[in-house]
């Protein structure tokens, strides 16, 4: 084979090595740059819909500079998130390498095969996770003003756990953390994950993914009597419109999308990033190709960059981005706050520290 692949099926490339392979499985020309046989060019076509991309430090450093400055000067900055930055935490993500779509579809193709090489997924317990470098940068941006508004795509609760305030975020896909009454709407943040299908209440299948959200708790609201059910969004089911009209409104105001760890390939969240003001200026951080891509290279009529591309870990993006919005002995100090706040988290899922480290 012309190419190291591993065990698994991974391999690690320079990016005109990497272009150069693509463009080998997609030459008709007959004179392909490099002869692949046919197992290799299956492989590099599976490769191709999962490829990882990682920039140097240089250029992570260079695209964060530029991004510090149009933050700097950005009078409503709104940040959107997907999985990739809660996958430091432990989290998967769905369309990476080992990502949740990823191995299904492997599955689907090759069968049991398939699943003996992937193994039996571990189920994630939300309870000891904790929020990552970008989930506390980003709640650290929105105290100091530089971001009004983030709109998320996760379920894990980690921004809410950092300290973000629920009228700053709408959580398009539900908290795994907050159930909410079905007659009232008021919400309720819990220490625990918020499960479904309780057998000691009358049960109600959604009409639209016909699972049953119910809890098996009351509204605490002595009027109401509502009962209360999970905010989870499954395949089948609408976006809560009180969630998605909040999006809306602050995506309308955006002048800057600050897009960290997501594909944007989920409609109707990635329809949001472009609803902002003209010209559409896009930050995106992930590992991989997105759809929006060649919208963070449009220009100006003076021919400058509208905005910014970086593909690699969002950790390393937004430590850099820190290092030019944060004064040293400002960041000096947050940084060094960490360890209290994971205490502080502890205790929000009230979890020993013995427990948290299992």
């Amino acid at each position: 084979m012309k190419v190291d692949w591993t065990k698994d099926g991974l391999a690690n490339f320079h990016q005109p090595c990497w272009s150069l392979l693509v463009w080998s499985t997609r030459s008709t020309s007959g004179e392909k740059k490099i002869p692949l046989s046919e197992i290799e060019m299956k492989m590099v076509k599976d490769a191709i819909k999962t490829a990882e991309i990682h920039d140097s430090a240089d250029d992570v450093n260079r695209q964060a500079s530029r991004v510090a400055n149009m933050i700097k000067t950005s009078k409503y900055c709104v940040a959107f998130t997907g999985a990739g930055i809660s996958t430091a935490a432990g989290i998967g993500d769905f369309r990476g390498i080992h990502g949740k779509w990823t191995d299904r579809d492997k599955v689907k193709e090759h069968g049991e095969k398939a699943k003996k090489v992937i193994g039996k997924a571990k189920s994630r317990n939300f309870q000891i996770l904790r929020p990552t470098y970008t989930h506390e940068a980003l709640q650290k941006l929105l105290e100091l003003g530089l971001i009004k508004y983030i709109i998320s795509q996760n379920v894990d609760g980690l921004h809410l756990l950092s300290g973000v305030q629920q009228d700053k975020i709408s959580e398009l896909h539900g908290n795994s953390f907050v159930e909410k009454c079905e007659k009232c709407d008021v919400r309720y943040p819990r220490s625990s994950r918020v499960g479904g299908k309780a057998t000691n209440v009358p049960a109600k299948r959604c009409k639209d993914c016909r699972i049953n959200h119910r809890t098996g708790r009351m509204c605490d609201i002595k009027k109401c009597g509502g009962y209360l059910m999970n905010t989870i969004i499954n395949f089948g089911d609408s976006l809560e419109s009180d969630v998605l009209d909040r999006a809306e409104e602050n995506a309308s105001k955006a002048d800057i999308f600050l897009c960290l760890g997501s594909t944007m390939q989920v409609s109707p969240a990635n329809d949001l990033v472009t609803m902002g003001k003209e010209p559409t200026r896009l930050v995106i951080c992930n590992r991989q190709v997105t759809p929006y891509d060649e919208t963070c290279f449009d220009t100006y009529q003076d021919g400058q960059q509208v905005g910014s591309r970086v593909f690699g870990d969002c950790d390393k993006f937004m430590k850099s981005l820190m290092k030019l919005l944060l004064s040293q002995e400002e960041l000096k100090k947050w940084e060094a706050g960490r360890e209290a706040r994971l205490l502080q988290y502890d205790l929000q899922r009230k979890l020993t520290t013995e427990e948290s480290k299992k």
